[in-house]
């Protein structure tokens, strides 16, 4: 079972994550919202956890095949619903960057795998209605 501890951390809206590892991350909503601005914002944490899981997979499909990966960053933009609340996300777009020794087709396939059957966060998103798209660029 994964635990978080979610706990405030000032008059406003920001909080502290921690996990059972003891790892931190800081969350906030911007000011022009009532926040101080002081960390990631709640639902872009979502895109962040794409990339990240995605990456994993990524880089293990990767490291499989014995390619060399220099750099590797996403760019990941995402567009939620106006009007609603809760304001999910509907589309998300990633922009897959990598410099190394894969060829552009081993990179998509990777990022395949990932995206369409491995990554839990993609599905997440998928399950609740979010379409994704996704790019690879090659440097």
């Amino acid at each position: 079972m994964a635990r978080m501890v979610v706990t405030r951390m000032n008059d406003g809206f920001a909080f502290n994550a921690v996990d059972e590892a003891h790892n931190h991350m800081r969350l906030d909503i911007p000011v022009d919202q009532g926040g101080h601005g002081t960390g990631l914002r709640p639902m872009q944490t979502l895109l962040s956890a794409l990339g990240a899981c995605s990456g994993v997979d990524i880089v293990m499909i990767l490291n499989k095949q014995k390619e060399t990966i220099e750099f590797f960053e996403m760019v990941i933009d995402g567009e939620r619903e106006t009007g609603k609340e809760p304001a999910l996300w509907t589309t998300v777009h990633i922009i897959f960057k990598f410099k190394g020794t894969m060829t552009k087709e081993k990179a998509e396939k990777a990022c395949a795998l990932s995206i369409d059957k491995y990554c839990s966060v993609a599905a997440t998103l998928r399950a609740a209605g979010a379409v994704i798209t996704w790019e690879v660029e090659i440097g």
